[in-house]
Formats: structure tokens, C-alpha cells, sequence
């Protein structure tokens, strides 16, 4: 996240991600694809923001997610659109995400595609009251790394994910993990091995169905090729206190709307976001 641009900079950018957020919308929205009815959940469980629930998706229900973050003073902007299914139980879940960025002094590209399959061995069918979800992600160099918008390498993510209730009211979730990629090119072509990792933290309040109040913590740490010294490694904490809300349909499809305000400390700065979250939630057949 680079320094203040101007607001005029920050005007066309936004218009940028508010068109990208909108295609997403259009591309997710389960028109005609409800072929069964069930019960509104009891309360909204696989929403957080920046980390990761250890909920697969439940039997015959899958779930298309957006994300988009937003930095005014840079005119900077980042946007994923994820699909998990469940295979075909939540005991196995496979989830493709697609990233994008752009604003700045760099153009919109997609960045490097993520596939993911996570393996439920706590929590299946909701059950209990911890869960954990242990993923393992295949990462394709689809972005263009002399832009900056990827590795240049394929590589692998793993990550552990664990859910826990504290009463009706309150969950917690935890994360831990890593990305490898070997021969990583820095944007100029200079090739290393990275590693990059994280560890988060979530609390959320649930005082009703409908509504939820949250807040993530994440450490991160990048590292990057430089063209004569090898790599470099940077880290950041990020704060994210936000809302989310259900809206459920008596056809099974429950929308997620939130927003958030990331919080981030990274080389001894802060930079203030915006976050918008949309979520869509549906059957597409009928598991009973």
C-alpha cells in the first residue's frame, strides 16, 4: 500500500473495484439454481473476512464469496471472487479462488489462481463444539509477475483452520500457515524460493440469527526476490473489527453482506482500508 494519491486517483479507482465487485455479483447469483428447500440456518457460521472458518460446506450446498478491499489514500484496490462445493460431503471440499488488483502505479490484472481441497476431521455435520479443517492449495502463476501481481512459479499453500464455540454466543477461529513457491521470479525475472506465512485470530459475537459482530487479527509475512541479494522479507499485523448479516430466503439461499475497517501496521505505518463482503449461500440439490 503505497502513500496518498489524491482524491481524484482514488475516485477512478473506486469506480474500477465497484464495477469489478458488481461483475462478481452478476457471475455468483444463484438465478434458477435452488432445486430444494431448507431450513434457514441457525445462526451464520463460514463468513469471516480476511482468515478462515474450519466449516466445509454442508452436503448438497455450495457458496460463492466476494471480497474487496479498498485503500483511498492510495487508490489501491484488491478483489477475490471464491466457490467452495462440497465432494459431495462436508467431510471433502474443493474451492477455487480467483484474485485481482489494481490502482496505483499499476494497471487491474488478475493475480495468481488458488485450488484448494480441505479435509473436515472435527466438526463434521456441524457437530461439537470445536471443528478443524486442514486445507491444501495448488497456486498457478496466473498473475503477471513483471507487474507485481504474481510468483512467475506455481506453488502450494497449506493451512489449518480451527473453529471453537464458547457457549451459544461466542466463536473463535484460528489460523496457521505457509505458502512455498520455488523459483520465484522477482518482477525483473530474478528467481528464489519464498516463503510467506500467517497467523490469525477471530472472535465473533453472535447475539442473534441474523447479525454478527467480529473482529480478526492477522500476522503476515511476505517475502520477495530482489534482483541482486537474494530475498526480502516483510510482515504486517492487521486489525479487522466489522458486521455481517444473513438474509435467509425460504428456497435455502442465505446472502451475507458486511463491511469492515482493516487496520494495518506494517514498516512502521498505518493504513486505514474499507472492506465489503458478499456472500451467496445456496442448495443445489436436495441431500435429506
Amino acid at each position: 500500500m503505497s502513500a496518498t494519491e489524491g482524491w481524484v486517483s482514488s475516485w477512478n479507482i473506486g469506480r474500477m473495484a465497484a464495477g469489478a465487485f458488481l461483475l462478481g455479483l452478476l457471475v455468483s447469483s444463484p438465478l434458477g439454481g435452488v432445486s430444494a428447500q431448507q431450513p434457514a440456518p441457525t445462526k451464520i457460521r463460514d463468513n469471516l473476512f480476511l482468515l478462515e472458518e474450519a466449516y466445509n460446506q454442508e452436503p448438497g450446498v455450495i457458496q460463492h464469496i466476494q471480497l474487496l478491499t479498498f485503500d483511498p489514500d492510495a487508490g489501491t484496490w484488491d478483489y477475490s471472487f471464491t466457490e467452495e462445493w462440497p465432494v459431495p460431503t462436508d467431510r471433502h471440499q474443493l474451492s477455487i479462488t480467483v484474485p485481482a488488483a489494481g490502482g496505483g502505479s499499476s494497471s487491474a490484472g488478475i493475480g495468481d489462481l488458488l485450488i484448494h481441497y480441505r479435509l473436515q476431521v472435527l466438526g463434521m455435520g456441524g457437530k461439537g463444539w470445536i471443528a478443524a479443517a486442514p486445507r491444501v492449495s495448488a497456486v498457478l502463476p496466473t498473475g503477471d509477475y513483471e507487474a507485481g501481481q504474481g510468483r512467475g512459479a506455481p506453488g502450494v499453500q497449506v493451512n489449518l483452520p480451527v473453529s471453537m464455540d464458547f457457549g451459544p454466543f461466542v466463536t473463535a477461529h484460528v489460523n496457521a500457515g505457509l505458502t512455498f513457491t520455488p523459483d520465484a521470479k522477482s518482477p525483473s525475472g530474478a528467481l528464489g524460493n519464498t516463503l510467506d506465512t500467517n497467523l490469525g485470530l477471530a472472535l465473533v459475537w453472535l447475539p442473534g440469527t441474523w447479525s454478527n459482530v467480529l473482529v480478526e487479527v492477522a500476522y503476515l509475512t511476505t517475502e520477495n526476490v530482489a534482483d541482486a541479494s537474494g530475498t526480502s522479507r516483510d510482515s504486517s499485523i492487521v486489525v479487522n473489527p466489522g458486521l455481517r448479516f444473513a438474509i435467509d430466503f425460504d428456497s435455502g439461499l442465505q446472502i451475507v453482506p458486511g463491511v469492515s475497517a482493516p487496520i494495518e501496521f506494517v514498516s512502521g505505518e498505518t493504513v486505514f482500508s474499507g472492506l465489503v463482503y458478499l456472500s451467496f449461500e445456496h442448495p443445489l440439490w436436495d441431500a435429506r
